[in-house]
């Protein structure tokens, strides 16, 4: 069932990865913190969650 969290938080950061990259665009800097905050927290927790699954 960790599986499924995993690939819901990889989705969520990778849509946060985007965002970072449309930020950069627009020369937002107040989104950009916020969108690579995201993309590093949920990046972390997605692919913590994939090796504990994988390790057991």
């Amino acid at each position: 069932m960790r599986i499924v969290l995993a690939c819901l938080l990889l989705i969520v950061a990778l849509l946060s990865a985007v965002s970072v990259i449309r930020q950069i665009k627009l020369k937002n800097m107040f989104a950009l913190g916020f969108s690579a905050v995201s993309a590093l927290a949920f990046g972390f927790f997605s692919i913590a969650t994939l090796i504990y699954e994988i390790t057991g």
